[in-house]
C-alpha cells in the first residue's frame, strides 16, 4: 500500500521529534459524525477485530516518492495487529475505542475516555495492559484525593533518620485515572507535568517516569453532581478524546453470550488474554510512525484547519499549536496503521475530530443553539479546501 505520494514531495521527518496529544469522521467522508474512532479495518469477526494488513509494495520508490515501510516497521505493524486482536478477546463492540487507544499509545500521547457506566472503559484499559505486558496502576479519583497521592511524597524513615521518596501510582507504564473529573483541580493538575514531560518534580528533585508512559482517564458524561470539569490546560494534554457508546444489538448479544459461557471480566487470564506485544514493540512502532512522510500540502492543510477554528463564529477558543502538532502525530500513526509511508488529507480528516474537538470552547450563543464542538469541527472540515 506504499507508493507514490500524490500530494507532492514529502518533507523529511525527524525521528525522535517531541510528540504532543482526540474522535474522527468516517474516512473519506468529512462531516459524518461518529461516536467513536473508526476501526482501522473492518473486523474479521466480532470476537477478533484486526488492524489492516501491511501489503508488500509493488512499486519501487522514485526520487519524488517516499520510501515504502521498512521491514522493521512492518514487524511493528504486525505486533500492533496482534495487540488489537488480543484485546478483542475481552472487549466487544468498542473496536473504535480499541483503535484509538493503540493510536494514542503509538503516538506517545494520552487518552480521555468518555461514556456512560458499564461500557467497558476500565476493562478496555486492563485488557490493553494485559495484552502488552506492561505495568498498570489504577487510581480512583475522589474529592479528597491529594496531589501527593498521585505523584508520591517524602516519608520519614526512622531507621536511617532521613526522608525517603515513596513513588506514587504515576510511576507506571499505564495509569488509569478513573473518573478524573471527581477530584478538585489541584489534584487534577498534579498530572500536568507527568503527562507533558514524563517526569515528576517533588521537593525540588526531578524524577523520570518509565517508558512507555500513558495516562488513560475516564469520565462519566451523565453525572455532573460533585464533579469538577477539566480545565482547558488539562484537556489540551490529552492527545485523543474517545467516546464509548452503548453497544449495538448484535454486539450486546455477543457480550451476554460470553458471560453465559463463563467469561469473567475480573480474570483476563481465564478469558485467554496473554501478552502478545511488549513495550519494545510500542517504542519501535513509535519510531516508525515518526518517520512517516508529510508533504508541504498536507502540512498546510493541517494549519488551515487549525487556523479556521480560531476564526470560527461558533468558537471562543480555537486550537493551539500543540493541537496542530497533535493532529500531525495522530495522522502519521493512522497512515502507519494503513501500511502507508506518507500521510494523505483523508488521514487528517479521519483523526481531526478526536484530536481537536476537546481542545475548543464554544461561544455562549452557539451553545444555546445546540451546536457542539464536534459539529463545529465537522463544519470546518467541510469548508476548508482539501489539497488535491
Amino acid at each position: 500500500m506504499s507508493g507514490t505520494n500524490p500530494y507532492g514531495p514529502a518533507t523529511p521527518s525527524t525521528p525522535g521529534t517531541p510528540s504532543t496529544p482526540g474522535t474522527p469522521t468516517t474516512p473519506g467522508m468529512p462531516g459524518t459524525p461518529m461516536t467513536h474512532l473508526p476501526p482501522a479495518a473492518p473486523p474479521a469477526s466480532a470476537q477478533q477485530p484486526s488492524l489492516p494488513q501491511a501489503q508488500p509494495t509493488q512499486q519501487a520508490p522514485t526520487p519524488q516518492s517516499p520510501a515504502p515501510l521498512s521491514p522493521q516497521a512492518r514487524q511493528s505493524l504486525v505486533a500492533l495487529q496482534r495487540l488489537n486482536a488480543e484485546i478483542g478477546k475481552a472487549v466487544v463492540g468498542q473496536q473504535g475505542a480499541v483503535t484509538g487507544l493503540i493510536i494514542a499509545l503509538v503516538a506517545g500521547g494520552h487518552a480521555l475516555l468518555e461514556g456512560p457506566p458499564g461500557v467497558a472503559k476500565t476493562l478496555l484499559v486492563r485488557s490493553l495492559a494485559a495484552s502488552l505486558d506492561v505495568e498498570m496502576t489504577r487510581v480512583q479519583f475522589t474529592p479528597d484525593l491529594m496531589p501527593a497521592d498521585i505523584t508520591g511524597s517524602l516519608v520519614w524513615d526512622a531507621g536511617t533518620s532521613t526522608f525517603e521518596f515513596r513513588p506514587g501510582p504515576v510511576f507506571t507504564n499505564l495509569l488509569l485515572a478513573d473518573e478524573i473529573n471527581r477530584t478538585p483541580p489541584k489534584t487534577q493538575s498534579a498530572l500536568l507535568e507527568a503527562m507533558e514531560e514524563h517526569q515528576v518534580s517533588v521537593d525540588g528533585e526531578t524524577r523520570r517516569l518509565p517508558e512507555p508512559f500513558m495516562v488513560v482517564a475516564t469520565q462519566n458524561p451523565i453525572e455532573h453532581s460533585g464533579t469538577y470539569p477539566l480545565p482547558e490546560a488539562q484537556m489540551d494534554r490529552f492527545l485523543l478524546k474517545i467516546d464509548l457508546p452503548l453497544p449495538e444489538r448484535d454486539a450486546e448479544i455477543s457480550i451476554l453470550s460470553r458471560h453465559q459461557n463463563g467469561f469473567n471480566p475480573l480474570s483476563l487470564s481465564e478469558a485467554g488474554l496473554s501478552a502478545v506485544a511488549s513495550a519494545a514493540d510500542v517504542l519501535a512502532a513509535r519510531a516508525a510512525a515518526e518517520r512517516i512522510d508529510v508533504s508541504p500540502a498536507v502540512l498546510a492543510y493541517i494549519v488551515d484547519l487549525v487556523q479556521a477554528t480560531r476564526h470560527s463564529s461558533s468558537l471562543r477558543l480555537g486550537v493551539s499549536p500543540r493541537g496542530a502538532t497533535a493532529l500531525l502525530r495522530t495522522s502519521r500513526v493512522w497512515a502507519f496503521l494503513q501500511g502507508r509511508s506518507y500521510v494523505t488529507p483523508d488521514d487528517v480528516k479521519t483523526m481531526a475530530i478526536s484530536t481537536l474537538a476537546h481542545r475548543v470552547s464554544l461561544r455562549a450563543e452557539a451553545d444555546l443553539e445546540g451546536i457542539t464542538p464536534r459539529a463545529a469541527i465537522e463544519s470546518i472540515l467541510a469548508s476548508v479546501p482539501v489539497p488535491r
